[in-house]
């Protein structure tokens, strides 16, 4: 069973503070100045507003995980409880962010100097897209960032049965009040 992180609506107050760290946390170069190029800046989640709500989105982790089950070069994968891509196989096709049923697949693509193979030699610049996904910050050994600099602590880490138990509590509690209010 594999963990997700969950927003909680009603404590979001749309500050992008998590789309920051995610940023941040998968800066591939040490000094954080790239991130003021935007196509450094590539958050794993995405902050949406709506008039009445702000919330970020991002990989549910998902068992089945219908990004995994179209990727033609079998580049995502579930490992370690969560659903990864390994970005050697990816083509950056972008059949991955057209099946997830919750929009938390994004395809970045961004100009890179050709170091290696023939065309090393003349210096060519090549477009490369690659997918990219929340991975839960695999990487630190904190967790994930985005929940970590949360300041409403509107970002909570869940697993499956979690969520079961607080859909239980919600209708539990919405009947005693169904009850309470026909008397």
């Amino acid at each position: 069973m594999n963990r997700f992180i969950i927003a909680e609506t009603s404590r979001c107050i749309g500050c992008r503070t998590c789309e920051v760290a995610c940023a941040v946390s998968h800066c591939s170069d040490t000094n954080a100045t790239t991130l003021h190029d935007p196509a450094e800046f590539t958050p794993r989640l995405q902050l949406v507003k709506t008039s009445t709500v702000t919330a970020p989105v991002m990989c549910r982790q998902c068992e089945d995980a219908p990004c995994a089950k179209v990727c033609p070069n079998h580049a995502i994968v579930q490992e370690d409880h969560y659903v990864k891509v390994l970005q050697s196989r990816c083509i950056g096709c972008k059949t991955c962010a057209i099946a997830c049923p919750y929009g938390a697949m994004d395809v970045v693509t961004k100009q890179v100097e050709q170091t290696e193979g023939a065309y090393a030699l003349f210096n060519r610049v090549v477009t490369e897209s690659r997918a990219l996904k929340c991975d839960l910050c695999s990487h630190r050994q904190g967790g994930p960032a985005c929940m970590e600099v949360c300041p409403t602590n509107a970002l909570k880490l869940v697993s499956l049965e979690e969520v079961e138990s607080l859909k239980k509590k919600k209708r539990t509690a919405a009947v005693d009040e169904a009850v309470s209010l026909s008397f």
